[in-house]
């Protein structure tokens, strides 16, 4: 227990630059707290002590703002930032390296016993107030962005944006992980540029009919040139501005 103690102290100096002395970590991080009581709450629910293994957990709920349910099975090197409001189900699964911010559930869509809460497999991030739902898998490197609602599994490295989630395509999203890196860890799972994939797509079909705009102008250019009376095609044609549509549409 005090090697997971010991690992989970270097997993905040790790991913939070906040963090500035052990001694600061140990007393003042909730995350911390709420995997360490985890830990004695689910080898109590394990041993067989369901009431006890409920009630360190009831506790723990109490005095971190976290609720992490006996039962859930919870790998090394996770980190909770901030963690308030946090909801891990019986079922659910959190691999090895991890990351969950404030807000996120893990939660379960039936009444029915058995797996019904997610799986997160190895280096999966879940930004600030997502939400994902069912007895669903995240695969190793997912990233789910803030606020997303996630029904659905998530490939692996892939990222999930959205309500419902989508993913965003595998080129773009890695192109802003990379530039995200380069900066640091990726601490809300998106960048500030991350867009959701069916703004993206309006965007996509605007910008088509400005161009097939563009190109009809050149075509009624051309036929003036050549004696071709074209005043009523341009009386008729429909006002397009893509410039304000796009920026309603952000």
């Amino acid at each position: 227990m005090l090697a997971r103690l010991r690992e989970n102290i270097a997993v905040v100096f790790d991913r939070d630059p906040a963090a500035r002395s052990t001694w600061e970590v140990i007393t003042c991080y909730p995350g911390l707290h709420a995997l360490t009581f985890h830990q004695i709450a689910h080898w109590l629910w394990r041993s067989g002590f369901k009431w006890l293994g409920r009630w360190v957990s009831h506790c723990s709920r109490w005095l971190t703002g976290i609720e992490i349910h006996p039962g859930a099975t919870i790998g090394r090197r996770v980190f909770i930032d901030h963690g308030m409001g946090i909801v891990v189900g019986e079922t659910a699964v959190i691999g090895d390296d991890c990351t969950l911010y404030h807000g996120v559930t893990l939660g379960g869509t039936s009444w029915n016993k058995g797996k019904r809460h997610p799986t997160l497999e190895r280096g999966v991030i879940i930004g600030a107030g997502a939400k994902v739902l069912g007895p669903i898998t995240l695969y190793a490197g997912a990233k789910v962005g803030s606020n997303a609602v996630v029904v659905k599994d998530v490939p692996a490295n892939a990222t999930a944006v959205g309500i419902p989630a989508r993913i965003v395509a595998d080129t773009v999203a890695q192109a802003r992980e990379a530039s995200a890196e380069k900066m640091g860890f990726s601490a809300y799972a998106i960048t500030g540029k991350m867009d959701d994939p069916i703004v993206q797509a309006i965007h996509g079909l605007v910008d088509h009919s400005s161009n097939i705009d563009a190109r009809i102008e050149l075509i009624l250019q051309h036929l003036e040139k050549l004696g071709v009376n074209c005043a009523e095609e341009r009386a008729t044609a429909d006002k397009f501005d893509a410039g304000y549509l796009n920026k309603i549409v952000d």
